[in-house]
């Protein structure tokens, strides 16, 4: 199974980003079963972070459950995810680890940017919405600064890592 996350400096879920990079996206059978590592990983962290008790592995203050729309099937989609609260805001980053491709999730909200927040006790409606230009620079600065695993995932890949604002 791939690693995960230990606390406040690392992300909730991390998987096999070694093998990884940009120019090497591998896609064989170990690929595919780390992603059903991946899922199963996620269905467990969504069951115990709604149970509303400990998150094996993980600091529960550190992750949002974020539920979309998916863009080919219209199903709702739930994963969790490690947040910056930024204000009135939450910050969320599509760093897939530094994977070649954006995650799903944030394929998702793109077209459907109304979506589902969870967060300790509290659910609600939101509105996504990629940070562009000077709101992104300072958010990417700030959150490379803070979480120095996300500048790492900038390196393993040739695209641009969203930075995504959760808003009520």
């Amino acid at each position: 199974m791939g690693r995960r996350g230990g606390g406040c400096g690392q992300p909730p879920l991390i998987g096999r980003a070694d093998r990884y990079t940009p120019d090497n996206a591998v896609s064989n059978a170990a690929d595919e079963e780390w992603a059903v590592d991946v899922r199963a990983t996620n269905r467990r962290v969504i069951e115990q972070f709604r149970a509303g008790g400990p998150v094996e592995g993980m600091h529960r203050d550190r992750l949002v459950l974020l539920t979309t729309t998916g863009r080919r099937t219209g199903n709702p989609h739930t994963t969790p995810m490690m947040f910056h609260r930024d204000g009135d805001r939450l910050l969320v980053v599509a760093s897939n680890v530094g994977a070649p491709n954006h995650p799903d999730w944030y394929l998702n909200l793109v077209a459907d940017p109304a979506v589902t927040v969870e967060l300790a006790d509290d659910t609600w409606s939101a509105t996504a919405t990629p940070l562009r230009d000077g709101h992104y620079e300072r958010a990417w600065a700030e959150l490379t600064r803070l979480y120095p695993f996300f500048a790492e995932h900038a390196r393993k890949t040739v695209r641009t890592i969203p930075v995504v604002a959760l808003t009520r």
